[in-house]
Order: structure tokens, then sequence, then C-alpha cells
């Protein structure tokens, strides 16, 4: 799961081998001093999660592992 923009993460929702439904949000972050959510696309478990809270992040950069 990727953002479509750049931005910071401020929050982490969710944990490894947690239950995903689509839709689901799975990290808050910061961009263009808006609070967007970064949700999951489908249904699924978090395999990793690749980024910390506080993390800048780039668009399309790799933030949720689920399978």
């Amino acid at each position: 799961v990727a953002p479509p923009v750049p931005g910071s993460l401020t929050q982490v929702l969710v944990k490894v081998g947690q239950q995903i439904k689509t839709g689901d949000t799975l990290v808050m972050m910061e961009a263009m001093k808006m609070e967007n959510s970064i949700t999951a696309e489908y249904d699924g478990t978090v395999k990793a999660i690749l980024v910390q809270q506080g993390a800048q992040v780039q668009s399309g950069e790799a933030l949720v592992e689920m399978a």
C-alpha cells in the first residue's frame, strides 16, 4: 500500500498479522497541511509494516505489505 502524495506519517493503525478489510484505514499521514487516511484496497492480512510513525514518505513508496 502506497500514498498518492508525499507527506509525513502521523499514525500507523495496524499491526503485523492483523486481518484487514477493503476500506480499513492503515495509516494516517499529513500532506499539504491536511490529514489523509491511507486505506486498504483489498481484504487481506498485514505481512509487514515498512515505515515508522513520523517518517517522511514519497508518493508511491510502499508503507504496508499485505497478502
